[in-house]
């Protein structure tokens, strides 16, 4: 039975599933290939969606959106903060610079696929520390 134009081949195994892969793909854009513009996207979907989605996609939006704004917020203060503290000149600032950056930034990498993963799966998580809390662990 040939394909018609709507149906890309990929059904929901769970109510939401599609949205909730699409949230962390677009979170993992974000941080590894086009940061800001899969941001805005994202931010979009969440806005649009955030009231309607079925309770698994609106977790993965939620986390996503939410995630984002804190791990960023996290990268840039406390980066800035680095270097305020330790100038420019010396040398161990850049050390410690790269190591933090490298260090958070794998980490909300990681996170990002293990999340990317459990939405494929069907399944919601919460990020450790920064992750909001799981609205309806039934989803």
């Amino acid at each position: 039975m040939p394909l018609s134009d709507d149906d890309f081949g990929v059904e929901e195994e769970k109510a939401g599933q599609n949205l909730a892969v699409l949230a962390e793909a677009l979170y993992l854009i974000n941080l590894l290939l086009l940061p800001g513009l899969a941001f805005a996207l994202l931010f979009g979907l969440w806005l649009k969606y955030k009231d309607s989605a079925p309770p698994l996609a609106r977790q993965h939006l939620k986390q996503t959106t939410f995630v984002s704004l804190i791990g960023g917020f996290l990268i840039f203060t406390l980066s800035g903060l680095i270097l305020t503290l330790g100038g420019l000149a010396w040398e161990w600032t850049w050390v410690i610079l790269i190591l933090y950056f490298t260090c958070i930034h794998s980490t909300l990498v990681l996170f990002g696929m293990y999340a990317l993963i459990k939405a494929m799966n069907g399944q919601t998580w919460r990020f450790p520390l920064i992750g909001p809390a799981i609205d309806n662990p039934q989803a």
